[in-house]
């Protein structure tokens, strides 16, 4: 007789009636019965509610209508839906969510009608002013050698402008610079005024409103301020900036400030710089002491969300306060309440905004269900989560962190939990009461057959090591081993199901993603509750807190070192292009298929699974094709602001990119204009690789984001015109080395065929003694042509090199004016000897140097040469067909 058998014989009549209690060898209770298999989901009518009321934001933003219309088709769908509610509760539930699809598009279009009425307030760019403000939040000091900036949130209460004052409500961002005191090089940080919040000072500033970089697939910069309540921008010397009396602002506020300020200076109290800047990202979520390379480490490894406050720390947190207070044997439902009110207060003292607060609301919504006696549905809990944050604000749904929030989340609930009852959960509830054999009557035959195989290793087991205990350290073990599983298979399922979003907005396919998160999710447990342990022993005995900061920097050390090892891999760095409509589509159906067929037969749920597996994979490693003209040469001036980065597609598809834009040293920006501006651009292109890249000379601002470049789309060749002794151009050079891409050298008088075109490098100069001391006379100038169209596109040259260009007469249709419009440049012989029709300036708006000059400007009108800027054009594209030239503005379309 099998084991199966002999359960079934001793089993209580029918094999269904639980025994009561029982009791194990050891004497402990428990429950009989145990559950043999997953029951079915239930209902989610909030889930429903809330995927009805986005799909209703979408249709308003994309597919407007009258609002009538929208006011209209919620009322008929409600009243009906009301109506059938007896008869046809699916075909009234259908009408429901109609309904709520009608409210949404309603929502979200007034909302947008409100916003686009409101007058502005702020006087015209550009004009001086006199502003009295308050500040909104505490100031963030950067120190660079014998400067100072301080970034400051304000909100004015008056402007002054030729004298007359007008009382004016509107956030500003200012950025304060100064000369750093004496006493501050001391390390005296007293020296330098740091700003509080609820401070009110007076300053003079020109106010400008925010900018977009004008390119298909650019960052909305402009609508991320707006959403922090930011107008506009401006700049003041710390030396005329006048404090005033008094004080403005919320008292609740002021004490969160000064509470966010006091633990802050404990962490750098605690923990050396480096630590403690990581400390402060990931507890308090300030990022401004994080260097660019580290945070492009976290992201290329896919574990960055480890350094920013999000769902997961305040999963974790909630965590360890309901296991303490469980441990302490406080109730259930004390126990959830309790943790419900610490994240609250950890939401309100971070400040970071709306994903800690979506990730309290859910885990609210999903504890508090227990005081109504309901089952707790993560899925309800997600959806009720969701609709609440939309209906106060339609707008999150549009933003890249609420969609990522809710959908980590949906395929945790959705895919991650079915798979592990049907995987793992068996095993975990077998493991219970490992001692007891009367507990295998309530499990399945399987499950039984395990846990009799484990009693037998463990009796074996204990004949040597004489110890008792050896069942239930057996036990423990199982249980480790199973939750390690559960934790890798959820890892996988999240990396997997996130692969469409992340690509969409973040062009990143995280190869390393699974093995990062295993080193990176367990070690922030650990630093999270270290961390937060030795800052509540600071407040009472600052050695004694230094014990827990050393376990938290050890854990620091081990995470950092390993996650910006992962990321600096080369594999690692797999960038993808925008996906296409299509795509977009064929991800979303097979993540949703994945999710309809997990609670299905094993074989269906095995396909829905693979399905989505083959989706990303699809997606990571097939690139889409790009969208460019055939048997047509495409120049496109990229809009980096003041700098240059032309894209040239030519006729046979191959393509080049000549330069990629750059902010200069003096700027102090950590914007990174290869990787921020110019492959977003190429990516919404759908380009995934280059044929070659071309550096006109070493400038900041034509080399500075070249680097980016090389990392993301690995071009085949880099070409180049003079090798200067620039430290910025050596390192590129090495990159370009360390990648194995080959640097080609052209100077005047190299004639080639490329791509079904004729490229003709007109500069420089091939002997070196000839050079101009001006760097910008070493650009590399060159002329493509194709059939009886050409375009010639000059880098940065001057005077001296435009002369001898004018020499070799370069007649072209179209011009890429010179060094941004510069008076140096674009002299009249040069243009009688090139008479283009159409010129190209690449110029930042309101630059300091006053490109174009309007001298350039003048000659190019009496040229009778049609001319675009892309200060005021955006990216502006030429397309030569070989007979004539076109313009086209594609950030119009």
């Amino acid at each position: 007789m099998n084991l199966s058998s002999a359960l079934k014989k001793n089993a209580p009549e029918g094999g269904r009636k639980p025994i009561p209690l029982a009791r194990s060898l050891t004497g402990e209770k428990f429950p009989q019965k145990a559950p043999t298999r997953r029951r079915a989901s239930p209902r989610q009518p909030l889930l429903w509610a809330a995927l009805a009321f986005s799909g209703g934001i979408a249709a308003g933003v994309y597919l407007w209508r009258p609002p009538a219309w929208w006011i209209a088709a919620a009322v008929l769908f409600g009243v009906f839906g009301i109506c059938l509610n007896r008869r046809r509760v699916w075909l009234s539930f259908a009408l429901v969510l109609a309904a709520m699809f009608a409210v949404g598009a309603l929502d979200i279009q007034l909302r947008a009608g409100v916003d686009a009425a409101k007058p502005s307030q702020l006087p015209p760019d550009g004009a001086e002013v006199l502003v009295t403000a308050h500040a909104t939040a505490d100031g963030i000091l950067q120190q660079d050698g014998r400067e100072t900036r301080q970034t400051l949130e304000v909100e004015t209460e008056e402007i002054g402008i030729d004298g007359r004052t007008t009382f004016v409500r509107s956030g500003l961002r200012i950025g304060i610079y100064g000369k750093q005191p004496e006493t501050a090089r001391t390390n005296n940080p007293a020296a330098v005024h740091i700003f509080r919040y609820g401070e009110r000072l007076r300053f003079p500033t020109r106010l400008f409103a925010p900018r977009n970089f004008r390119n298909p697939g650019a960052f909305d910069y402009r609508g991320y301020l707006e959403d922090r309540g930011i107008s506009a921008l401006g700049s003041a010397k710390s030396e005329e900036v006048q404090m005033l009396p008094g004080f403005t602002g919320s008292h609740s506020e002021l004490w969160r400030t000064r509470i966010h300020r006091s633990l802050a200076q404990r962490i750098q109290a605690l923990w050396p710089a480096d630590d403690a800047a990581l400390v402060n990202a990931m507890l308090l979520g300030e990022e401004s002491f994080l260097g660019r390379s580290l945070k492009k480490d976290f992201q290329r490894s896919g574990a960055y969300h480890v350094l920013v406050i999000s769902g997961l720390k305040v999963g974790i947190l909630a965590l360890a306060v309901f296991w303490l207070l469980r441990r302490l044997r406080v109730k259930n439902e004390i126990a959830s309440l309790t943790a419900i009110c610490l994240i609250a207060g950890y939401a309100w003292v971070t400040d970071v905004g709306a994903p800690v607060w979506r990730a309290t609301l859910m885990l609210a919504i999903y504890l508090a269900a227990k005081f109504f006696y309901r089952e707790r549905s993560t899925l309800n809990a997600i959806g009720a989560a969701a609709l609440a944050l939309l209906i106060v604000n339609p707008k999150e749904l549009l933003g890249a962190s609420f969609q990522l929030s809710f959908l980590c989340v949906l395929i945790i609930a959705g895919i991650g939990i079915p798979l592990l009852e049907r995987i793992s959960q068996p095993y975990s509830r077998a493991l219970r009461h490992l001692d007891s054999i009367r507990y295998d009557v309530a499990l399945p035959p399987l499950m039984a057959q395990w846990r009799l195989d484990l009693r037998m290793i463990g009796g074996r087991i204990s004949r040597f090591a004489g110890n008792r205990n050896v069942i239930k350290g057996l036990a423990t073990g199982m249980r480790l081993l199973v939750i390690t599983f559960e934790f890798l298979l959820i890892s996988a399922i999240i990396q997997v199901g996130l692969v469409l979003p992340m690509v969409f907005y973040f062009h990143r396919a995280m190869i390393v993603g699974l093995p990062a998160n295993i080193l990176a999710v367990p070690l922030t447990e650990l630093v999270m509750v270290a961390a937060i342990l030795a800052l509540a022993l600071s407040y009472v005995w600052l050695p004694l807190a230094r014990i827990p900061a050393l376990v938290a920097a050890f854990a620091l050390q081990i995470m950092s070192g390993g996650v910006r090892w992962m990321g600096s891999l080369q594999i690692a760095d797999a960038r993808v292009p925008t996906p296409t409509l299509a795509v977009l589509f064929a991800g979303t159906a097979a993540l949703v298929l994945a999710m309809v067929l997990i609670g299905r037969r094993r074989l269906f749920a095995a396909a829905g699974l693979a399905v989505m597996a083959a989706s990303a994979i699809w997606i990571t490693i097939v690139p889409p094709h790009p969208r460019i003209r055939a048997g047509t040469l495409e120049v496109t001036a990229i809009d980096v602001g003041q700098g240059d980065s032309i894209f040239v597609v030519l006729p046979q598809g191959r393509t080049l990119l000549v330069d990629a834009g750059g902010m200069p040293r003096w700027t102090h920006s950590d914007l990174d204009v290869g990787e921020d501006v110019v492959s977003p651009y190429l990516w919404s292109r759908g380009i995934s690789h280059l044929d070659a890249v071309v550096i006109t000379h070493a400038h900041a601002d034509h080399i500075g984001g070249m680097a980016a470049i090389l990392g993301n789309f690995h071009p085949r060749e880099l070409w180049l015109g003079v090798d200067t002794p620039s430290e910025e151009l050596q390192r590129l050079l090495r990159e370009a080395a360390a990648l194995r891409i080959p640097v080609i050298s052209h100077t005047a008088g190299d004639n080639f065929q490329l791509g079904g075109t004729t490229v003709r490098i007109l500069a420089p100069e091939p002997d070196p003694v000839s050079h101009a001391w001006r760097r910008n006379d070493d650009s590399l100038v060159m002329k493509i042509s194709y059939g009886s169209t050409s375009a010639l596109l000059e880098g940065d040259a001057e005077r001296a090199s435009e002369g001898r260009i004018a020499e070799e007469e370069p007649q072209a249709d179209l011009l890429k004016v010179a060094h941004h419009g510069s008076a140096t440049s674009t002299i009249p012989q040069l243009l009688a000897a090139v008479h283009p029709r159409f010129a190209l300036i690449s110029v930042g708006a309101r630059n300091v140097y006053g490109h174009p000059r309007q001298e350039v400007l003048g000659r190019l009108e009496e040229s009778r040469v049609a001319t675009y800027r892309t200060d005021m054009d955006g990216a502006v594209t030429f397309y030569l067909d070989g007979k004539s030239v076109i313009p086209d503005l594609p950030n119009l379309h």
